[in-house]
């Protein structure tokens, strides 16, 4: 990446913003710019302004009110997971809250304090020790906030529910500087709204989560069971037949794939397409061999990777295959049915995946995510189904393209048998206000207006972005 400068940053006065804080300040100029800004996504490239690492819930204070006054776009980064890079942007003021990373387990409360620049892995290393894990999202190296903020959908959705269905508070800074905590009997309308609502209405600086004793002592069950593309279509019929039967302790997301050409798969599975079902199964030991049974015994499996193994395992098991800076595009939508002709667009585009690494999942959203009323948070989909994400991925720059294509192509054949709209957290930056209205249904409204009261002047934009209501 290069480094030319923002034409705004002499116009600032950056030197006093570098004398209110105790973390660092990164300007173009300075050799740390290029890791400073750089983001998840590879194929995002943009120049901040400034990036300030802040040290403590004081420095993201001073940096939204010097944002505020000097009428500077602020961007919010925690992991600089999402796909839209929205961790970064041109021109901007970018809060760094990487430096904020603790966490403290009450196993006695069931629950655990998280620091706004923790990523996934840290939360489950710490709930990990006591048996206990906080429902999350598939990849450890996900920051908390941005999942967290839009919904959570994981492994645990159907025992435990959503991310956002176990946050117990949380503190805010809000775009007027003031200092808040949310929760069900503080800021209650805040506390609704950041529950799906994404970084629109503040800087979340702390989250409270409830924590769930999982499997024995958090060793769970799981893994992936592989099957050739070619019995896709007969998988993915079982699959939705299966799923709403299995008790809530079981979860699975399908997809289709490509099976990673180095261990742990076998040398003659290397490369070949393929489609997959990565089980998670968190309830007694004892009872796990009559729960998994009907999955066992199912098909011509090319590989049964189940077997025990601490959540953390799981959690952390496509980490490696997934490294900063690869080029992504996602296209994603809801789904409340997998119908006959859906089932045909996977067998389709599975067989024409571009790149070892571009895939399509479908991540659960029933059990105990679906008995919450879509009022209920600002999260709407609650109807059950799936959260189906389309991925173009490559290291190689020159197959964006490509990879995006295949993506949207197959988004757009896939679309009509969807509920409509999309997962905040896997949509791209362009995606438009349509839809992301349709990601809140009757939600958005509501959370026009709560914006209205706490971002007047829609400060806090870098985001799937509600605007203030009129």
């Amino acid at each position: 990446m290069t480094t030319t400068a923002p034409s705004r940053t002499t116009d600032l006065p950056l030197d006093q913003l570098a004398a209110g804080v105790r973390g660092a300040l990164t300007l173009p100029s300075d050799p740390g710019y290029d890791e400073a800004r750089a983001v998840y996504n590879g194929a995002v490239d943009r120049r901040p302004a400034a990036v300030v690492r802040c040290a403590d819930v004081a420095d993201v204070i001073t940096c939204v009110n010097f944002a505020r006054e000097h009428d500077m776009t602020l961007a919010i980064r925690g992991g600089a997971h999402h796909g839209g890079g929205f961790g970064v942007w041109d021109d901007a003021l970018v809060i760094d809250l990487s430096g904020l990373r603790s966490t403290t387990v009450d196993p006695a409360a069931g629950t655990v304090r998280v620091d706004a620049g923790c990523k996934w892995g840290d939360v489950d290393h710490a709930t990990g020790a006591f048996g206990m894990a906080t429902p999350s999202g598939f990849i450890s190296t996900t920051g908390v906030g941005g999942l967290a903020l839009g919904g959570g959908v994981g492994y645990l959705t159907r025992r435990f529910g959503l991310t956002v269905d176990n946050l117990v508070s949380a503190d805010v800074v809000l775009a007027n500087g003031r200092f808040v905590k949310a929760s069900a009997e503080s800021q209650p309308d805040l506390f609704w709204a950041l529950r799906g609502g994404g970084g629109n209405f503040g800087v979340v600086t702390s989250f409270l989560f409830r924590c769930h004793p999982v499997g024995e002592h958090g060793v769970i069950i799981g893994g992936p069971v592989l099957y050739d593309i070619a019995d896709v279509e007969d998988l993915f019929r079982w699959y939705r037949e299966l799923l709403p039967a299995l008790p809530e302790e079981v979860s699975g997301w399908i997809g289709v794939t490509v099976i990673p050409s180095g261990p742990p798969f076998p040398e003659h599975l290397w490369g070949r397409k393929a489609g997959i079902i990565v089980w998670s199964y968190t309830g007694p030991h004892a009872k796990a061999d009559e729960v998994l049974a009907p999955i066992r015994s199912f098909g011509n499996p090319l590989l049964v990777g189940l077997q025990p193994m601490p959540f953390s395992v799981l959690q952390t098991a496509f980490d490696a295959l997934m490294p900063t800076g690869l080029q992504w595009y996602w296209k994603v939508d809801f789904f409340e049915e997998i119908t006959d002709d859906a089932i045909a667009v996977h067998r389709r585009y599975g067989e024409t995946i571009p790149t070892p690494l571009s895939t399509m999942h479908m991540y659960p959203i029933s059990g105990a995510a679906a008995r919450v009323p879509e009022d209920a948070t600002a999260f709407a989909y609650r109807n059950g189904g799936w959260t189906g994400v389309i991925a173009g991925i490559d290291p190689d720059p020159a197959n964006l393209a490509a990879v995006r294509s295949w993506a949207q192509q197959y988004w757009q054949e896939l679309h009509a048998s969807s509920a409509g709209g999309g997962y905040v957290n896997m949509m791209m930056e362009d995606e438009g206000e349509e839809r992301i209205k349709a990601a809140y249904r009757g939600n958005y409204d509501r959370l026009s207006q709560i914006k209205k009261r706490y971002d007047p002047t829609n400060l806090f934009h870098i985001n799937q972005n509600i605007p203030p209501a009129a």
